[in-house]
């Protein structure tokens, strides 16, 4: 990797260290200091490493645009602006979705395997939203089965791609698509569920320690399938 490249992870690790830092002392006006930028320097790290791993796919590039989009969306309060930054986040698992599909032979996949883990995907979904239900605006509760919906549809093409090629770098993107999942779910029972500080270790630590490490790891699961 270049010396730019390294620059930019570091500056992702420090930004990224600072935010859960403050994640974890719940300062909501200190994480908003740092959230804008912790995308910014993952895109920037993945612009100029894959410059030298075979050049940047550009739906990768999207994905992580509209994620960082998601987070800057996110942050003003009201539901509005949450069902914005879940808009934006969609278009990212859309986008990640079609990263997966250009690696996936569904010729040969093993449905048998695909088949029952997304189901299960699915059942979590159901399990979330029907937690935070009671509490939820009812204008929100389609948009949030959507949304986690599309997460798990995303999730079962990293899986299938995963089958496809069983290399390292697949299980290292599923890994990242797998924590990307429970930070959404997480972050559902943080905004929503009524008794989160009993369930949710330090709130938005976990929901953003998991979504950190989620997006870097597919970041580098993919360039070291390029």
């Amino acid at each position: 990797m270049s010396v730019a490249t390294y620059a930019f992870l570091i500056l992702f690790f420090v930004f990224s260290g600072i935010h859960l830092f403050d994640s974890w002392k719940d300062d909501a006006a200190a994480r908003k200091k740092t959230k804008p930028f912790l995308l910014i320097f993952l895109i920037l790290f993945y612009v100029t490493a894959a410059q030298r791993h075979g050049g940047i796919e550009y739906h990768l590039l999207l994905a992580l645009v509209t994620s960082w989009l998601g987070d800057v969306l996110l942050m003003p309060k009201g539901h509005h602006w949450f069902a914005l930054g879940g808009v934006s986040f969609g278009a990212s698992h859309v986008f990640f979705i079609l990263v997966y599909a250009a690696n996936i032979v569904f010729e040969s996949m093993n449905w048998w395997i695909v088949i029952p883990v997304a189901l299960l995907y699915f059942a979590v979904v159901f399990a979330v939203i029907f937690a935070v239900q009671p509490t939820t605006p009812k204008i929100m509760v389609g948009p949030m089965y959507i949304y986690l919906l599309a997460n798990a549809t995303m999730n079962s093409f990293a899986l299938m791609q995963l089958i496809t090629h069983r290399s390292a770098g697949a299980v290292v993107a599923y890994i990242g698509a797998l924590l990307f999942f429970i930070s959404d779910c997480t972050l559902f029972l943080v905004r929503y569920y009524k008794k989160n500080e009993d369930l949710i270790f330090h709130k938005h630590f976990t929901v953003m320690l998991t979504y950190l490490f989620g997006e870097l790891l597919i970041v580098v699961g993919m360039l070291m399938q390029a």
